[in-house]
């Protein structure tokens, strides 16, 4: 497109449009059209675009201002000027209103006013092309951006009953599940629940709304449960309370965060576990008739092997001696086993009860190193407590805490290999206690750490040892009824570290009973 524009001229008189030509020429102007005729320049401009017609009034076959009205038609955004004598200046002012052109020029006219003229119409014929282009670009993009709007309406509407789709699944999952399920936000405040979450509570769901949920499910041992970590966490020995029935279920209860942009809350799901609780009952208490009943006659068999070996009743051989002494041992492991497994069942039955005082954890662990002196020798290992304190006096029960450690050690020595160090680090950190059991043995993977504290568990999958696996689970159940915690770090290859930690046990003190 010409920069400067465009140029068609209509007079009659040829000398008219040659002058017009060599002025705009002067002037820069290069794309000039002239025309004598006006009939002739009509079927021009129905195939070319003009920015700007000069028409003169008087035309002997067809006036300007009729000219101009027929070229509006193809040209519709084309500046006109008329060239007018001054007789026909209402005409002229006449064709402004109804035809739109830019401006009427007297004849004779000035030059320079008549170029600036030229140059202000073609500038406008060049603006209103430019506004029609972006009008209709702007209505090309308002078509598409209904046709996109309809189409997103239809995608919004599909999700839409997708979603509710979904979420009548979830709801009717939810409804029906034979799991209560509770939700509640980060005061422990119940916000929602389901239907076998009112059975388990005994009532109705507006009653429930806005209670504490842990007023409700409450903890055998009297624990608080921390929700600060924003992890999942899994809760066993919780009761709810049934106001109905005027009873205690036993549940076991898992808890997930929710974490949103706004509010944080969290799901529960709760599970009855009554029959398994009656069943673990039963055979608990068949393991403890059947362990009871075992005492006496291993005992029975180890005294008469005593007698035996004294030479009570007569003088035995040396290879006999061996015999009776290897039978004494087995005797000894099956009431090791025997006495273990009653002590599990009295912890998990709630018939034992913690006999605290006043001692120096300390110098336990140092005679607890002792005990098992010998069994380190035979390794060639080391052993040795680091703490900062050269007495730490806790308010504990010293006969299991002793337990404890001998298991924690014990395991130590037996899992590490020859010529190796044990460490038992000992720390007080304010009012609590912390002990750190460390070996450079075989390690475990992760899914073995996961289980280690379980009923039977021996430790790994890779081998079988020959313990029972009840050590460490007993040893759990121990530092859990003194409110504590217990728990393991390790590697394969590269050692283990066993960890328990006593809350608010380094304090003055009182024997409790």
């Amino acid at each position: 497109m010409d920069k400067m524009g465009k140029i068609l001229i209509v007079d009659d008189e040829t000398m008219v449009t040659k002058t017009l030509d060599m002025l705009l020429g002067l002037e820069g102007f290069s794309n000039i059209t002239t025309f004598n005729n006006p009939k002739e320049a009509l079927l021009y401009l129905e195939k070319n675009e003009a920015d700007l017609i000069i028409s003169d009034f008087i035309m002997p076959e067809m006036n300007g201002i009729d000219f101009l009205k027929k070229a509006k038609k193809n040209q519709n955004d084309t500046s006109m000027i008329l060239l007018t004598g001054y007789a026909d200046k209402e005409n002229a002012i006449k064709a402004i209103n109804d035809i739109g052109i830019f401006k009427y020029i007297e004849k004779p006219w000035d030059n320079s006013q008549l170029i600036i003229n030229i140059k202000n119409a073609i500038t406008q014929t060049k603006l209103k092309k430019e506004l029609n282009k972006k009008i209709i670009e702007l209505e090309q993009a308002n078509i598409k951006l209904e046709e996109y709007s309809k189409n997103l309406e239809d995608i919004v509407e599909k999700r839409t009953q997708e979603l509710l789709e979904a979420n009548s699944k979830l709801n009717a999952i939810i409804s029906n599940c034979a799991d209560g399920i509770v939700i509640f936000d980060n005061n422990s405040t119940i916000i929602d629940l389901n239907s076998a979450a009112e059975d388990l509570f005994g009532q109705n769901k507006k009653d429930l709304i806005t209670k504490n949920f842990f007023e409700l499910a409450v903890s055998e041992k009297y624990t608080k449960t921390n929700l600060n970590n924003n992890e999942k966490i899994f809760l066993r020995n919780y009761s709810i309370v049934n106001y109905k029935k005027d009873i205690k279920i036993p549940v076991e209860i898992s808890i997930a965060p929710v974490l949103d942009k706004k509010n944080n809350f969290y799901i529960a799901v709760i599970r009855d576990v009554t029959y398994q609780k009656e069943n673990e009952r039963l055979r608990d208490d068949f393991m403890a008739t059947l362990t009871h009943d075992l005492r006496t006659p291993l005992l029975a068999s180890i005294s008469g092997l005593d007698f035996v070996l004294d030479k009570s009743l007569g003088e035995i051989t040396k290879k006999q001696s061996e015999l009776f002494l290897a039978m004494k041992k087995s005797s000894e492991d099956m009431l090791g086993l025997v006495n273990t497994l009653l002590e599990v069942y009295r912890y998990e039955a709630g018939k034992t009860y913690l006999c605290k005082t006043k001692f120096d954890i300390i110098k336990l662990t140092k005679e607890c190193i002792e005990e098992l002196l010998p069994l380190a020798q035979r390794a060639n290992m080391k052993t040795e407590i680091n703490s900062k304190n050269e007495e730490l006096f806790i308010n504990a029960d010293k006969n299991e805490i002793r337990r404890v450690l001998t298991n924690l050690i014990g395991n130590a020595i037996k899992h590490s290999q020859k010529s190796t160090k044990i460490t038992v680090n000992i720390e007080q950190q304010e009012k609590n206690l912390k002990v750190d059991v460390i070996d450079d043995g075989i390690g475990l993977d992760k899914n073995d750490c996961e289980k280690l504290f379980n009923r039977f568990s021996q430790g790994t999958n890779q081998k079988r040892s020959s313990s029972t696996g009840l050590g460490l689970y007993l040893s759990r159940q121990i530092i859990e009824a003194h409110n504590g915690k217990i728990y393991v770090k390790s590697e394969l290859n590269k050692g283990s570290k066993f960890t328990f930690e006593l809350k608010d046990s380094i304090n003055d003190c009182k024997v409790i009973l």
